[in-house]
Parts: structure tokens; C-alpha cells; sequence
């Protein structure tokens, strides 16, 4: 039922859902969300097994995965098993047929059994990222380091080509081969912090996918552009109530980038 659903609003939402799975023997992973007077949340979850970590390497669409420009992964598939070695299974594809691995750690002390199971895990995919997005309160997690700066010069060195670290109402701190520029984000009026980092991340990897320019060659000016459109669309994001809903269009992007 809630699968259904699901695939109903990413239709509404002129999404393509030939990659998305059903499977009759495990319900959908619910997350419930609780908003503070701030706009600040906290998680729960009701999944025992979800059919997310079901998912086996044999039920991945070749085709897809294969043509794939950017192949974007979480953290949360690597909780449970089989869905972590299927996540390896199609990170090393995609990334052997070409395409830019993106990573968002996106930590749910929940769905761990400890904070130390959840960096080694967490951690894994790094070898294989090309681009990452964290937040500020996920860099110890995955560098041992809290302070933005040296978190990105280390994944940085670790061999990642492009470093995003949210700052929330702060903005984003970048870092590429030229070295690292903090990007202030745009005052906004929070309501719901209910995707901001999602926002954010989608814009980015929007301007990313329509460069032209490999990640080796974009420089700090450019890597500040990106980040400040993925800025625009994150504080329209926090304006509104929910998660898709409050996705912004395009044309509200550019009218906030004025």
C-alpha cells in the first residue's frame, strides 16, 4: 500500500519510476518525523525488515544502472543485509561504466545498532565516491573531525573530487582540488527543515549534471556557483511544509538567486 503510494507522488511529480521496485513479501520503511517549534526534527521508524534492505543484486535493472550519469547513494542501504552488498554490487558497476558516485552519509542513529557499526559502515563507500555531501553534525562520523574545514581536506585526500558540508541556515562549506570557500545561504523564514539537505544536494548535482566540465576541472569560483544555487533551493525548501511538497521549481530558484 504505502509503496503504491509512493510510486503515485513520484508520477505526480513527473519522476521516472522504471527503476523502482515492489516486493509483495515486505512493507514499505516508514519514517515519522516530529518538528519542533523551530522547524528542527527528530526520527523514528517502523521497520522490521523494511523492503528497502531486501533488495538483491539480481532484482537491479541493468540497463539503467549502466547508462547511468550520476549514481547517487545513501548510508541507510547499508544497514542491514542483502541490500548492503547489493549497494557495493551496483556502486562498483556504475562506477566501472562511467558514472559520478555521489554519496550522502545521511546518519539515522536509529537504524544502527551503535555509533561505531554505523561510521565503519558509513565509511565503507568512500573509496568509491566522487562526490560527497555531509552535514555539520556528520563530519566526526565520517573523519573523526568536527570542524568543517579539516573534515573536507581529508575526504578531500582520501581521493573525493567534490566536498559539500551543509552548515544549515550558514549556508555550505565546498572544498576541490583549489582548496575550500564557506558559501552563505539565503535568510529564509523556517518552517520545516524536512528535506533541506536533499534540496540542497539535488540542486547541486542539477548544476553538475548540466556542466559540460569533468570534476577534475571545475575550480572553487565555479564549485561556489553550484553550491549557491544548491543554497537557493534548500531555503525555499524550509519555507514550506513537508518534503516533496516543499520542493521549489526552477523558475523560484533563479527569482531567489537575484
Amino acid at each position: 500500500m504505502h509503496g503504491e503510494f509512493l510510486r503515485t507522488v513520484l508520477e505526480r511529480e513527473q519522476v521516472d519510476t522504471k527503476g523502482l521496485l515492489s516486493d509483495e513479501n515486505y512493507f514499505t520503511t516508514l519514517a515519522f518525523v516530529d518538528i519542533n517549534e523551530a522547524g528542527e526534527r527528530t526520527f523514528s521508524f517502523a521497520r522490521k525488515p523494511g523492503a528497502d534492505t531486501q533488495i538483491q543484486k539480481e532484482e537491479l535493472d541493468i540497463d539503467i544502472l549502466d547508462r547511468t550519469n550520476i549514481f547517487h547513494i545513501g548510508s541507510l542501504s547499508l544497514t542491514s543485509q542483502p541490500a548492503r552488498d547489493t549497494t557495493f554490487y551496483a556502486v562498483k558497476r556504475a562506477k566501472n561504466k562511467g558514472s559520478i558516485i555521489s554519496y550522502d552519509p545521511n546518519y539515522r542513529a536509529s537504524l544502527w545498532e551503535d555509533e561505531k557499526t554505523a561510521k565503519r559502515h558509513m565509511r565503507s563507500l568512500l573509496p568509491y565516491v566522487d562526490m560527497i555531501k555531509i552535514s555539520d553534525e556528520e563530519t566526526e562520523l565520517l573523519t573523526d573531525y568536527q570542524d568543517p574545514e579539516q573534515a573536507a581536506r581529508k575526504l578531500y585526500r582520501q581521493g573525493i573530487k567534490i566536498v559539500a558540508i551543509t552548515l544549515g541556515g550558514e549556508g555550505a562549506y565546498v572544498y576541490c582540488k583549489e582548496g575550500g570557500r564557506k558559501v552563505s545561504g539565503f535568510k529564509s523564514r523556517v518552517v520545516d527543515t524536512n528535506g533541506a539537505g536533499d534540496s540542497f544536494w539535488g540542486g547541486f548535482l542539477y548544476r553538475i549534471s548540466k556542466m559540460e566540465k569533468s570534476l577534475d576541472d571545475l575550480g572553487l569560483d565555479e564549485l561556489e556557483e553550484i553550491a549557491r544555487f544548491g543554497n537557493a533551493v534548500a531555503s525555499l525548501c524550509v519555507e514550506k511544509r513537508g518534503a516533496i511538497p516543499a520542493m521549489p521549481n526552477l523558475q523560484q530558484v533563479e527569482e531567489r538567486l537575484v
